[in-house]
């Protein structure tokens, strides 16, 4: 294996996790960090990147490139948003210097389902990594789901993101199961209980409305308080299934690529299923390193 080429960094709100890479993208060494950019005063990101982020890595002298909520108006420096439709060229291109050495990746803006904008840091450079790993990908049109605290479903045509819809459906469930009538510290691994909540949840409409059925579902009935998280778990992403898709597409769709944490996959697997939907699971770490391999390599 060829020696490194690129310090590549996913730098989100609780944790940074970097790699350095070869002149192929292939991965010479990781590191987690537990430096969040909503942990660090402002100007700090830089001290401790360079204290901290290039030793560990042995990268002191590698360029650098940076995706996430590092780019955003509380990390290193504000990357301006790029207008979708966006592609890997029209990123590369925008990219913002903060250091001799270190570029980071501007995040992505579209119009959103209320007239205002959506916007995205962090997941155009999986969405694009994942365009990038096979060329056949770079046509035709993609349906994209990025789950997460604020899952994102992507439409993809010819290689460029065209619009997405964001759905705030994991951070929902933390502060339900934490601050509401719903609070549990069950945990959430009951496959009864989170498809029963699929049911439950219909074609994703009056989900204030269907959000009861939780307590009531325990006070009025016989389930068990412990089932709860994951009834809602099951609830919340039945929802975002059923009626996500619908505002990004105008119709189901009949593919959806699920792109992000095997675990979290897993459960939007079940819920798509269940609609009849075919889906193909891909890590989203992988994604993300050929993504920062594809804009920030050196040329």
């Amino acid at each position: 294996m060829a020696g490194p080429v690129l310090l590549a960094c996913d730098w989100g709100t609780t944790n940074l996790r970097a790699w350095t890479l070869d002149d192929v993208g292939r991965v010479a060494a990781e590191h987690d960090f537990a430096l969040g950019v909503s942990k660090l005063a402002p100007g700090e990101a830089a001290q401790r990147f360079e204290a901290e982020v290039r030793p560990a890595l042995q990268a002191r002298d590698l360029p650098a490139i940076l995706c996430g909520m590092v780019g955003s108006t509380i990390g290193w420096r504000e990357a301006p948003y790029a207008d979708c439709p966006a592609g890997l060229a029209d990123l590369a291109g925008r990219l913002t210097k903060v250091a001799p050495a270190v570029r980071i990746v501007p995040g992505l803006r579209c119009e959103g389902i209320a007239g205002g904008p959506d916007v995205m840091r962090g997941e155009e450079t999986q969405v694009l990594g994942w365009l990038a790993q096979n060329p056949e990908r770079r046509t035709g049109r993609h349906v994209v789901c990025h789950p997460g605290t604020h899952a994102k479903w992507v439409l993809v045509e010819d290689g460029r993101i065209v619009r997405f819809v964001t759905a705030m459906t994991g951070e929902l469930f933390a502060v339900l199961s934490h601050h509401s009538l719903l609070k549990s510290d069950a945990p959430a691994d009951d496959d009864a209980a989170f498809d029963e909540g699929l049911a439950a949840a219909g074609e994703g409409d009056a989900l204030a409305a269907r959000l009861f059925t939780a307590r009531a579902r325990v006070v009025g009935g016989k389930a068990k308080a412990e089932s709860t998280p994951s009834y809602l778990s099951g609830l919340l992403i039945g929802s975002e299934a059923a009626s996500a898709p619908r505002l990004l597409l105008g119709e189901a769709p009949k593919h959806v690529v699920l792109l992000g944490d095997a675990a979290l996959c897993t459960r939007y697997r079940r819920a798509l299923v269940r609609r009849d939907v075919a889906v193909e699971v891909f890590d989203g770490e992988a994604a993300a390193i050929a993504g920062l391999f594809a804009l920030g390599a050196p040329r």
